[in-house]
């Protein structure tokens, strides 16, 4: 084994998975950018709508991957549910694409294309999403000091597709005209393509574990029914059309998801400390899972406002205009990819230097709260006293998302590996669910605050009132603000709790 940690460079399995995750990201970026621009300029469904909906497919976009990762675990294996996962999301973008070409024409039937678009985006991005990354860590051995740059590097390849998606699908999409809308659809769905292309030509041959066998294939002893092509074409299309009707049915007749995501992490809570043989360590530390994952709420759904809320701003009330060209309102969804490209080996170098000065786990999340309001304070001075119809400069955004930036390196990777580090073995699928969960419910509480962005109208939330976009703004200043400190506050006890 010695030999093999000593070794130099990466397995070219890395430059698969790096491709494969690129382009994956390239499309899912590439459509959110202009999803909320389409929806309110091509199909011209109202801001609080358009919000709630985006809202309610990112939400399911979160809790499917539990779903997916199970059936790869059990039946299918990591690289068939990439595969099948990848083709239904080109499918999804085409069906788009057609969507966004007979709006016009022929609504009735554009309505039908957009909600399956959305459903078969739900359903595939559930099996490509948790398989991917698990395959990262299996291609080196037990301790071997690479796994950690590996992963950054891989991180790495989601943000250059994060950057990238929405600059290209922006370029060709949001031009003015709602008309080109679908040329973004369709980049997303080229891309997607060639992400499963790469993933179908080169894995078997790079894709391997430390004794060069092939990782991700199906887990020995399944049925051969499993795996029949037919019956996994069906399966999709079963579970694709339990998505777009819940999809549906979440955004038009009754919203159930919230209903779902507090319902399910109590079940969990329920079924792990009913648990007798869990000590009362491992106990305290599942509690710090849940506390950490209730704050993670607050930060993802003041994050998650750039796809929906903060995609208005820049279109509507930002001076975009350079002299020589009007720069899209969705080339700033690629900010935050080019900012964690930027300052990520920063903060990596920040936590060494700081060495035994270094903040626990908890600190670092609430800081990273701390700065999410802090971004948000920021755009609020820019737009203070501003009357309405006056556009502001572009340096307002620039700094936010910087600022939110900072805040997400440190409360995302840092929140991950605290699951992985305190989950018991036997419940360490189920508290990562509790993980997803908390970021599909703050995705759900995204779209339903951007919903009250205040355009001309009142809105109101607990009884906290915004008549202008600064009061707007002060609210995530207001929620990010408390919940930092009170995490603050509670990062000692947390502390003791986690031995």
């Amino acid at each position: 084994m010695t030999s093999t940690t000593a070794q130099k460079g990466h397995p070219k399995g890395l430059a698969v998975l790096f491709a494969t995750e690129m382009w994956e990201r390239f499309n899912y970026y590439g459509m959110r950018a202009i999803l909320v621009l389409f929806m309110t300029k091509a199909l011209l469904f109202d801001k609080a709508f358009a919000s709630n909906l985006y809202g309610s497919y990112t939400g399911l976009v979160y809790l499917t991957p539990l779903l997916g990762g199970y059936i790869a675990d059990r039946y299918w294996g990591n690289q068939r549910s990439i595969i099948v996962g990848g083709i239904v999301m080109a499918l999804d973008e085409f069906l788009l694409f057609f969507c966004a070409s007979t709006y016009q024409s022929s609504p009735d039937l554009s309505a039908v294309l957009f909600f399956s678009g959305l459903g078969l985006m739900i359903t595939g991005n559930g099996f490509f999403k948790p398989n991917i990354s698990s395959l990262v860590g299996q291609m080196y051995p037990q301790g071997d000091r690479r796994i950690d740059s590996a992963y950054t590097i891989f991180y790495m390849g989601i943000n250059v597709g994060g950057a990238l998606g929405p600059l290209v699908c922006g370029f060709v999409g949001d031009t003015g005209n709602p008309e080109d809308f679908k040329w973004a659809f369709l980049a997303g769905g080229i891309a997607m393509l060639l992400s499963v292309v790469i993933q179908k030509l080169y894995h078997h041959k790079y894709v391997l574990d430390p004794n060069q066998q092939v990782l991700g294939l199906t887990p020995a002893g399944v049925a051969p029914a499993w795996t029949k092509p037919v019956n996994i074409v069906l399966g999709m299309l079963v579970l694709s059309g339990i998505m777009i009707g819940a999809l549906y049915m979440d955004a038009k007749v009754v919203g159930f998801l919230t209903y779902v995501l507090i319902a399910a992490p109590v079940l969990i809570a329920f079924i792990i400390f009913s648990d007798k043989a869990l000590s009362a360590i491992e106990k305290q530390r599942v509690w710090v899972i849940f506390i950490v994952s209730f704050f993670v709420v607050f930060f993802w759904s003041a994050f998650e406002q750039a796809g929906a809320s903060l995609t208005f701003f820049a279109e509507e009330q930002t001076n975009r205009d350079l002299g020589f060209y009007v720069v899209p309102a969705s080339f700033f969804q690629s900010l935050n990819s080019i900012y964690v490209v930027s300052f990520a080996p920063v903060f990596a170098w920040l936590w060494i230097k700081l060495g035994k000065r270094e903040p626990s786990s908890p600190t670092k999340m609430a800081l990273g709260l701390f700065l999410l309001a802090l971004g948000y304070l920021w755009i609020a001075f820019g737009v203070k006293d501003v009357q309405s119809g006056v556009k502001v400069s572009m340096i307002w955004l620039l700094g936010m998302y910087a600022l939110h930036t900072w805040g997400e390196l440190c409360l995302s990777p840092i929140g991950l590996s605290l699951v992985n580090k305190l989950a018991p073995i036997k419940f360490a699928s189920l508290l990562m669910a509790v993980w997803f969960l908390a970021n599909a419910a703050a995705n759900k509480l995204a779209g339903v605050l951007s919903s009250l962005y205040p355009d001309g109208k009142t809105t109101n939330f607990m009884g906290y009132e915004m008549n202008n976009l600064y009061d707007f703004f002060m609210l995530f200043v207001g929620m990010a603000g408390v919940a930092a400190a009170i995490l603050f506050f509670l990062t000692k006890r947390l502390q003791k709790m986690m031995h």
